[in-house]
């Protein structure tokens, strides 16, 4: 098989599900704006050269629905002849749709293929907005269709992450985005237009566009302290807090993924490749234990040692199942979220995996770090991992 590249990779900020920025902006619009300024991003390429959208989605329905692959291609103005489509891994629905639209590539399928996600949690809610859990086996396997929280619980009780763990860990994760906001290190994001409904004084509402440039769920006065006050939310007596676990986000994010001859004809610099991904299966009441069973395997396949990594982006779904992830793999905390992670800069579900590859692509650069894993847990009991390698 040939190589592919990614040329580009950007993402919306990441604002709060109904009270941030972008509540109420349609998630058709992040998207199209997103896969647009991608494009722009790209020397020597028009949206008419690109053949195929591959957008992860976790709840593709209502707003979100009637594939916004092909949805959000249409409104950003990519011709007729482009088409799209929507794919759904749950959490890890970006990085499955950008590994996708790699092994197309590399297959000689298409030559430019742009692979991203969107999710907006405020227009469309968790378990989305007609949920229907099998009645007879939902009975012996409640975890498939359950709360994740709960499952963070889990996590916490079986392996013994105590509540002060888990609030330091989310401490940090403010602290470290808080830093690199006020030195403007996030380099990846694209100033994004937001919607806001203003009421006009005869009692009718104006439309009107303003830009966004930050993640709004970032909490520069966060406290170690602060955090221990708030009260368990999904078990009486529990140790998961909505301050030790990711925010529920609206965000959409982006890639140019192009074949090795296309980078070459348009003479493109590419940032980064693919190296390999994987997928792996474990309990589904412990699903955020995902990235421990994933990354061995992708760094097994690869034939690369966890030593040779220099940056990870893991997937803070909740403190007690990245910081057990993290401890059990023996990866230098130095080395993870190094800008902050979802507790800090939230979790859009759909649009996390194509968030998460925008952001360790502009940190390995940043860095000059050859070798870099994005990895997270996948609701219904997985763990996802992808590793990348930058281009000299």
């Amino acid at each position: 098989m040939r190589d592919a590249y990614i040329v580009t990779a950007v993402r919306t900020p990441g604002c709060k599900s109904a009270r941030g920025t972008f509540k109420d902006t349609r998630p058709e619009d992040l998207l199209s704006f997103i896969v647009s300024a991608a494009v722009e991003r790209t020397p020597n390429i028009e949206k008419k050269d690109v053949e195929d959208f591959a957008i992860g989605c976790a709840f593709p329905e209502a707003e979100q629905g009637l594939n916004i692959g092909r949805v959000g291609a249409q409104i950003a103005g990519f011709p007729d002849e482009t088409s799209g489509f929507t794919i759904n891994r749950l959490c890890s629905s970006g990085l499955e749709a950008i590994a996708g639209a790699t092994l197309r590539v590399r297959a000689g399928w298409s030559e430019i293929v742009i692979a991203g996600g969107v999710e907006s949690m405020t227009m469309v809610p968790m378990a989305g907005n007609l949920p229907r859990p099998h009645p007879e086996y939902s009975k012996i396997h409640a975890a498939l269709w359950g709360n994740m929280g709960n499952t963070a619980e889990t996590v916490a009780t079986r392996y013994n992450i105590s509540r002060q763990a888990q609030d330091e860990f989310a401490y940090k994760s403010h602290m470290k985005a808080t830093e690199a906001l006020n030195k403007k290190l996030f380099k990846e994001i694209v100033p994004t237009p937001a919607v806001k409904y203003v009421m006009q004084k005869d009692g009718t509402y104006k439309k009107e566009t303003f830009i966004i440039d930050y993640d709004d769920g970032i909490r520069p006065e966060t406290t170690v302290e602060g955090l221990a006050k708030l009260r368990a939310v999904f078990s009486v007596g529990g140790t998961v807090t909505a301050g030790n676990s990711s925010q529920t986000t609206d965000a959409a994010g982006a890639a140019v993924i192009m074949s090795e001859d296309k980078v070459k004809e348009l003479g493109i610099k590419p940032l980064a490749k693919v190296k390999c991904y994987t997928t792996v299966g474990c309990r589904a009441d412990e699903m955020g234990v995902g990235p421990k069973y994933a990354i061995p395997k992708l760094l097994k396949i690869a034939g690369v040692d966890l030593k040779e990594v220099g940056l990870f982006e893991i997937n803070e779904a909740f403190a007690s199942q990245a910081l057990y992830c993290i401890q059990e793999l023996g990866i230098d905390m130095a080395k993870v979220n190094i800008h902050g992670g979802a507790i800090a800069l939230g979790h859009p579900l759909g649009a996390t995996g194509a968030k998460l590859t925008a952001t360790l692509l502009s940190n390995m650069r940043e860095k000059g770090v050859k070798y870099g894993v994005e990895s997270m847990c996948v609701g219904g009991g997985m763990g996802a991992a992808a590793l990348f390698e930058l281009c000299d």
